[in-house]
């Protein structure tokens, strides 16, 4: 019988018991940033969930877009997850190599242009590993194309015009996943050429508070709202999350939506966009 993914997470125990289901579709969606000089497409041809396609975020992007991986139409979307062997009725495991952050933002890209049965392996490949749970290598026979609708949800989404109308209306709190020392200006950002601080009023939360430091498995609620309280975020307000380039903004959004804060939005250009011109508002 079709059993839909609990929640926005699965464990691997749900997952290795549904591998085989005919509508099920396992995706490796690891990325790394250039400076750690690491091959996320190799790692995965070396050992990936049986049966796993790889999606890669600056392939299945806006690729005329000067920024990093931002979203891609929606036509290109659903022509390159349909080519991934992916279709409107099946449900969708995502996984990633390191702390769910790649795995989260396909995650949303999934939501963002409406396809809702959609979970990210909680702990990732590292989890699945820890529990001794089958693995592959290689590349995987090319999948047959299916069909996949995209359609945009917008309310998921925050562009640049939208994050400036902010600063002024403070309708949404705005959320910065980075580390406190680049959303302070103290550390260096990854990317040259960007300005230090972050948006005026913006809260910081770095996104590796939200996860088990034992096994980078996401907190349980009770101490997910409180690491959010902490922060200072209403989670009974509207939220926007932003992050560096608009990846480790969606664990946010991921943690939030377990709390129940479903309609959380990202911010794509994120500081890679808001940091990277000199006409945009910036607090230390």
């Amino acid at each position: 019988m079709r059993t839909a993914p609990p929640g926005p997470l699965v464990s691997t125990e749900w997952l290795v018991a549904h591998l085989g289901d005919p509508d099920l579709r396992v995706v490796d969606a690891t990325f790394y940033l250039p400076h750690l000089n690491r091959d996320a497409r190799a790692e995965y041809r070396e050992a990936h969930i049986p049966g796993a396609v790889f999606f890669d975020i600056d392939e299945i992007a806006d690729r005329k877009s000067p920024l990093p991986h931002m979203l891609p139409t929606a036509e290109e979307l659903g022509r390159a997850v349909g080519g991934l062997g992916i279709g409107d009725g099946d449900r969708v495991v995502v996984y990633a190599a390191r702390f769910m952050i790649a795995s989260a933002r396909v995650w949303w890209t999934f939501r963002a242009f409406g396809h809702d049965t959609v979970a990210v392996l909680d702990g990732g490949l590292p989890a699945w590993r820890a529990d001794g749970r089958p693995l592959e290598s290689g590349q995987i026979a090319p999948p047959s194309p299916r069909r996949f609708t995209a359609r945009p949800r917008t309310a998921l989404l925050r562009d640049l015009a939208a994050m400036l109308a902010n600063v002024d209306s403070r309708h949404e709190q705005v959320l910065d996943a980075r580390s406190h020392g680049r959303f302070v200006g103290t550390e260096s950002e990854p990317r040259p050429g960007l300005r230090a601080g972050h948006m005026p009023g913006s809260l910081s939360l770095p996104y590796d508070r939200l996860f088990r430091p034992e096994d980078g498995t996401l907190l349980p609620p009770d101490r997910l709202r409180s690491v959010f309280e902490a922060a200072g975020l209403d989670l009974a307000r509207p939220v926007a999350t932003t992050c560096g380039s608009g990846v480790s903004a969606a664990v946010l959004a991921l943690a939030l939506h377990r709390l129940g804060c479903t309609e959380v939005a990202v911010y794509d250009g994120s500081w890679t966009e808001w940091g990277g011109r000199d006409d945009t508002p910036i607090e230390l």
